[in-house]
């Protein structure tokens, strides 16, 4: 995609102006939206981990041995 310079050469300024009016803007909304994915990315590990809890209770129950003592 071609840009028009007028016919003067691109300078550093130039493109740190263009890439921070690019990328300032990205960086407000990932900022806006930072708190509720962290509250969501903790919402959804200690769900996991309840999960995996609750799992290896339940299998540790059904494969708990039985031991049996005898007096001879």
């Amino acid at each position: 995609m071609p840009v028009e310079t007028n016919g003067r050469k691109v300078s550093r300024d130039d493109l740190q102006a263009a890439f921070a009016k690019v990328i300032g803007d990205g960086q407000e909304t990932v900022k806006a939206s930072l708190p509720p994915m962290m509250v969501a990315a903790g919402a959804v590990a200690v769900g996991l981990v309840a999960i995996a809890y609750v799992f290896g209770r339940r299998g540790g129950r059904n494969d708990s041995a039985i031991v049996e003592i005898r007096r001879l």
